[in-house]
């Protein structure tokens, strides 16, 4: 015959076993749906991030430099006016290569005076003249990141 000690005590680990597991059930159904959820905000996050992407491509071109159509001939272009111009966005030769869409090492070719700008580069180089500092910065973000999503 089994002692009486170890059978109470048995019974006493069953029945608590069991109420412990009544009290958790609720907290594992609740554990899943806020898992379920978070997982569903994650979705709408990457959703809503990629249509804020979308849309600010979009600005950007919408919203690109205007380019006057003054003739090439009558813009000048000197080194040293592009050098100040690119201290005065605060921008760095990458960075200023970026927004006009040439290599850093063109930039340091122009500014060395080794060589000059075409004449679509002109354009480009004109409309940095309307620019703001902050502007540039916020085209040169944009740009990066696009560069980043592709």
């Amino acid at each position: 015959m089994a002692n009486l000690g170890s059978v109470l005590k048995e019974e006493i680990v069953r029945l608590a076993r069991k109420e412990l597991r009544n009290e958790t059930q609720g907290l594992k159904k609740m554990s899943a749906l806020y898992r379920s959820e978070i997982a569903a905000l994650k979705r709408r996050v990457v959703a809503l991030e990629r249509q804020v992407s979308a849309i600010s491509r979009k600005a950007i071109r919408d919203t690109a430099a205007p380019v006057t159509p003054e003739p090439v001939s009558r813009m000048r272009f000197t080194a040293k006016g592009l050098r100040a111009q690119r201290q005065r966005l605060g921008l760095t030769a990458p960075g200023l290569a970026m927004l006009l869409g040439v290599s850093p090492q063109t930039i340091y070719n122009w500014e060395g005076e080794s060589s000059r700008p075409r004449s679509e580069q002109l354009l480009a180089i004109a409309a940095l003249r309307s620019m703001g500092k902050k502007e540039a910065g916020i085209r040169l973000e944009a740009l990066a990141a696009q560069v980043a999503a592709d």
